[in-house]
This record gives structure tokens, C-alpha cells and sequence, in this order.
């Protein structure tokens, strides 16, 4: 793609990333989260048979008969940080992008074979321009990275478990596939994250951009740092119960909720790989035939079990507990749920459980 295709980008220097691949900002809980997905029993039937059958070609329609296409002459601030988005990126065609009327804040990226970049009203009359430039990379990010065809194959099953759900078996087996596509979708949108601060260069853009999409509008009545606090009382609050009960808030959703996107990005941010990045030290393209599959899981692995033994959510750290051989599951199990004080090895029972 040549510079002179890129025009308005803005005034400050921002660094570029020539044959990034996307290796480079993908969460590793991403990457695993999809092999997991691909083992998932069926799903390589499913996607191919839906591969060959999706209608993109009406989707592609729908879009460009009721929605307006960013361009030269239609929101041409849209159009240039989507420009210069691809070109931060090296993303070499530039998606088609459409705004679209709906009052809640929303971006999305799908179709199969080409990416489509879908905004809403909603979110431009939120977000301010360097916000905005973020979440463009966001979406560009999820384009260089593959994602756009599992979103379409998700979006796409979960209104036909819609229509069968009257189907017990049929829709338990559509829902099994739907449940691990949205696994995999939360994890993708930490990369996505990643790449829109690639292409903003500007966490505190970022931070306020997610904080607005928690709160609306408000920035005056917004802190940073209260916000980030919000994740890690999230994070440890609570016994295994309201562990188990942020598993069961998060199941249905098909993004992370706002803090912990927050408190992800900063990590990153402040981290020696997003440094790296910065300083023209990252994989190129030209290497990803050559990366091996087993060190990618491997890295995974690696990073799930930090993440266990550095988390200080209830249930984490008792798994981590175990892991490092503290023995005695059935006792903390009962302990945490009972709030006993009791620990491994003793004689004797405990008396009668205590209840809220």
C-alpha cells in the first residue's frame, strides 16, 4: 500500500509497524482459546458447511442499502483513521466501512471473505477523536488478526439457535458451539485492544474510551485510577461463590466486561512486549509459515498459569493452592464456601455449616 493513499492522518508522530504480523499484540489466552475452539467436536464441519452457505454476499448488500459507507464523501474524519489505521498496521486493503443508526455504542468486524468494519451512531456521538482512533485500530486490528470470520460464524448461529432453541437436542448441540465461540471472542477482544493502542499510541485515549462505554458521557464524573480500583475489587472481592457467579455473568456476553478490558491494556501498556513493539522489535509476517504451533501453545499454557498463580480471584488461587500441592480439596473447598477457619489434616468434623 502506498503513503499516498493514507491522507489525514493527524499532526503528532506516531510509529508505524511495517509487516506486522499479528503474532505481535494477540493475547496468548486468544490464540489458545481458538485452538481449544477448533478441537471443539464438530466445529470443523460446522464452519465449513457454514463457510460455503453463509449469505455475505446479502450481508454486504444489507449494509450498503441501509447504512452509510465510510468514504471520500461520507465521513471523511471516519475515513481517514481508518486509513490511517491500515497503514499504522500494514494492513494492505483497506476494509469497507459502514456507519450504521443505532443509539448503543457498538463496533463490530465480520464477514468471511473480505472484513467489513461496522460502527454505530451511538458510538460516534460518544467518542471523541483520538477515542475513536482506538477503536477504529480495534476493529483494523481484528481484521489483520483473522477474527472477522469466527464473529460472522458466531452471530450467525446464535440467531439460528434462536429459531431451533424449540429443538432441545438440536439446540444444545448449536449452543455448545456458540458457548466456545464466545470463550474465544472475549479473549480476541484483548488483542483487538492491544491493536487499537497500537494505532492511538495513547493509553489514557484508551482508558477513557472503555470508560465511557461503561458510563456514557461523563468524563467529569470519571476517574482513571477509581476505574482500574473497580477491576481489582472485581478481581478479589468476594468467596468461590461470586467466583462461580462471574462465570456465569460473563457466559452469555460477547465482550469482557469494561474494567478488566481496562486493567488488561494497562498491563500491556506497561509491559516489556508492548515496549518492544514500540521500539521496531516485533514478528514480521514474512515469519508466521515458520512459527511454531507448539511454542505458541506452549506460551499459552505458560501464560494461563501465571495468570492462575498470580490472580487473586478466590477460585484462582485455590487452584493455584492445589496446583502447588496444598492438598485437601474437599476441605477448602468447604472452608471458603462456609467461611471455616479449618485447615488440612485435622481430626475431628467441623460442626453444623454456617449460611447468609
Amino acid at each position: 500500500m502506498t503513503d499516498g493513499s493514507h491522507e489525514n492522518v493527524p499532526s503528532r508522530q506516531r510509529r508505524r509497524f511495517p509487516g506486522l504480523s499479528s503474532r505481535a499484540y494477540e493475547h496468548p489466552a486468544d490464540r489458545s482459546a481458538l485452538v481449544a475452539l477448533r478441537k471443539l467436536s464438530g466445529f470443523d464441519t460446522v464452519f465449513k458447511a457454514l463457510s460455503g452457505l453463509l449469505p455475505e454476499r446479502s450481508l454486504r448488500l444489507l449494509f450498503l442499502s441501509d447504512s452509510v459507507r465510510v468514504g471520500d464523501a461520507q465521513f471523511t474524519h471516519l475515513n481517514g483513521m481508518l486509513r490511517d489505521a491500515c497503514y499504522i498496521l500494514d494492513l494492505e486493503k483497506v476494509p469497507a466501512m459502514y456507519v450504521t443508526q443505532d443509539p448503543k455504542p457498538n463496533a463490530m468486524c465480520i464477514g468471511l471473505d473480505e472484513p467489513i468494519i461496522v460502527v454505530t451512531t451511538g458510538l460516534i456521538e460518544l467518542l471523541d477523536e483520538e477515542e475513536m482512533r482506538a477503536v477504529v485500530g480495534h476493529e483494523v486490528g481484528h481484521a489483520l488478526s483473522g477474527h472477522a470470520v469466527y464473529r460472522t460464524v458466531l452471530l450467525f448461529l446464535t440467531n439460528l439457535a434462536l429459531k431451533v432453541a424449540w429443538i432441545p437436542l438440536g439446540n444444545v448441540a448449536i449452543m455448545a458451539i456458540v458457548t466456545a465461540l464466545r470463550e474465544w471472542f472475549r479473549k480476541s477482544e484483548l488483542s483487538a485492544d492491544r491493536a487499537g493502542l497500537l494505532v492511538g499510541q495513547d493509553l489514557r485515549a484508551s482508558m477513557r474510551g472503555l470508560m465511557k462505554i461503561a458510563g456514557g458521557n461523563h468524563l467529569h464524573e470519571m476517574n482513571v485510577d477509581a476505574f482500574l480500583e473497580q477491576a481489582e475489587e472485581y478481581e478479589a472481592g468476594g468467596d468461590l461463590r461470586d467466583s462461580v457467579l462471574k462465570i456465569l455473568n460473563v457466559l452469555p456476553r460477547s465482550h469482557p466486561f469494561t474494567t478488566v478490558r481496562a486493567a488488561e491494556l494497562k498491563k500491556w501498556a506497561e509491559s516489556r512486549d508492548y515496549q518492544r513493539i514500540m521500539d521496531g522489535h516485533y514478528p514480521r509476517r514474512s515469519e508466521d509459515k515458520d512459527t511454531s504451533v507448539t511454542d505458541s501453545f506452549r506460551e499459552s499454557a505458560s501464560h494461563y498459569a501465571e495468570s492462575v498463580r498470580g490472580s487473586k480471584d478466590p477460585l484462582m488461587k485455590l487452584v493455584g493452592d492445589i496446583a502447588g500441592g496444598a492438598g485437601d480439596l474437599g476441605g477448602k473447598l468447604r472452608d471458603r464456601f462456609t467461611g471455616g477457619s479449618g485447615g488440612t489434616g485435622r481430626p475431628g468434623g467441623d460442626g453444623p455449616a454456617a449460611s447468609d
